[in-house]
């Protein structure tokens, strides 16, 4: 028996083994950050009041770069350090839904969404007629945490799953669980933006309700900006996802997706979500070539995301899953007779693997490895067990 060159490896190897499985954009975005923090750093500069986000400051002055400059500068290394561990798994489950150019134009949106939030609340908070809480709008706030919560509310939603553990302690609703942290990190760190991370979470149920739809492009727009030559470079890194070649499990909001009138939705869809306080996206329906309707499968949750509990896939996994999903896209991209069926046959075999006992993501990996040969990928299964 082959040695588990995982386990018996060291601390380096391992770190590698676990950057090595992060998706271009999530890494990128983290590479960004911390760069941006030491470069501050080492040139001393912690002039943050012209870079954060002052509500004051962008209604009188409209310097609407604080909508971005406070969310790629942190302001200290803890804060840095703590946003990206949190941002890493995160980032990693959603690039590997919905592809790497979708993730970089979601983040895009729920960083201005987020600062639009936090402007209206802040200016409604302190011209209410009843009590004026004037020091929100001059409050100065940085940090990657607001798009964080977003994506945590996102992620929990697209997960399906019912219960989320909180840093190992203690299980909460999933409906609950942004709004547990919000409170928890208030009362256990200090000089942390309320408004901020509320505005994230407003953002993340605005995006699950529908309410974005018409803010977001359809395939088509991604397809293009995948195509462009001054990207190849980019689209052939082993890290980045194709928007239209891997698997997508649960239904992301898309323009084309909307095939109700605005009334509709605001009428039926989110007032029945406000009711439930749970952004429970249904899977809608997609058109096949004979009209017919099937719906499509929801995302299982894999992720963990700030200790949540759940069966999380070993580095050697993950890297093989996502290489893997990789190749599966670049070879749908090249081949575009790839039809509906053969996606079908594929989860069916999938589904047959994890009824034997395999678990899914092994399970996927080996099928996908096998081209859909269902023999040659228990032989895979089975020789990974001896």
């Amino acid at each position: 028996m082959s040695p588990n060159i995982i386990t018996e490896a060291g601390v380096s190897t391992r770190l590698n083994q676990w950057w090595s499985s992060t998706p271009f954009i999530t890494s990128g975005v983290t590479i960004i950050c911390a760069a941006i923090y030491l470069v501050c750093l080492l040139v001393g500069y912690d002039s943050y009041a012209e870079i954060c986000f002052l509500p004051s400051a962008v209604a009188s002055h409209f310097q609407v770069y604080r909508f971005y400059t406070s969310v790629l500068f942190h302001g200290s290394l803890l804060h840095v350090l703590f946003n990206m561990l949190t941002f890493v798994p995160l980032g990693t489950e959603l690039e590997r839904i919905m592809g790497s150019v979708r993730l970089l134009f979601l983040m895009f949106l729920l960083a201005t969404t987020n600062a639009i939030f936090h402007l209206i609340v802040a200016f409604l908070v302190d011209y209410n007629p009843l009590y004026h809480v004037s020091y929100l709008v001059d409050e100065c706030s940085i940090g990657f945490s607001g798009v964080i919560f977003s994506m945590i509310v996102i992620e929990t939603s697209l997960s399906g799953v019912q219960y989320r553990s909180v840093f190992g302690l203690f299980n909460v609703p999933a409906k609950w669980y942004a709004w547990i942290l919000l409170i928890l990190f208030q009362f256990l760190a200090s000089n942390v933006s309320l408004l901020g991370h509320l505005s994230g979470i407003l953002s993340g149920f605005a995006y699950t309700y529908g309410l974005f739809n018409y803010l977001l492009p359809g395939p088509s727009f991604y397809s293009s900006i995948e195509g462009l030559s001054m990207l190849s470079v980019c689209v052939r890194r082993p890290g980045f996802i194709l928007c239209t070649g891997g698997t997508t499990y649960g239904q992301l909001p898309t323009h084309s997706n909307m095939s109700t009138p605005p009334s509709a939705l605001i009428n039926a869809n989110f007032l029945r979500n406000i009711s439930s306080w749970m952004p429970s996206r249904r899977t809608s329906t997609v058109q096949t070539s004979t009209n017919q309707e099937q719906e499509d499968p929801r995302f299982p949750g894999r992720g963990r995301t700030l200790a949540s509990t759940g069966t999380e896939p070993t580095a050697r996994e993950a890297n093989a899953n996502l290489h893997a999903r990789h190749t599966a896209a670049n070879t749908v991209r090249a081949d575009a007779t790839v039809t509906a069926d053969q996606t079908d046959t594929f989860d069916e075999e999938l589904k047959k693997l994890v009824g034997m006992g395999f678990e899914r993501t092994q399970a996927e990996v080996a099928l996908a490895a096998a081209d859909g040969d269902p023999n040659v990928a228990i032989e895979i299964l089975m020789s990974q067990q001896d």
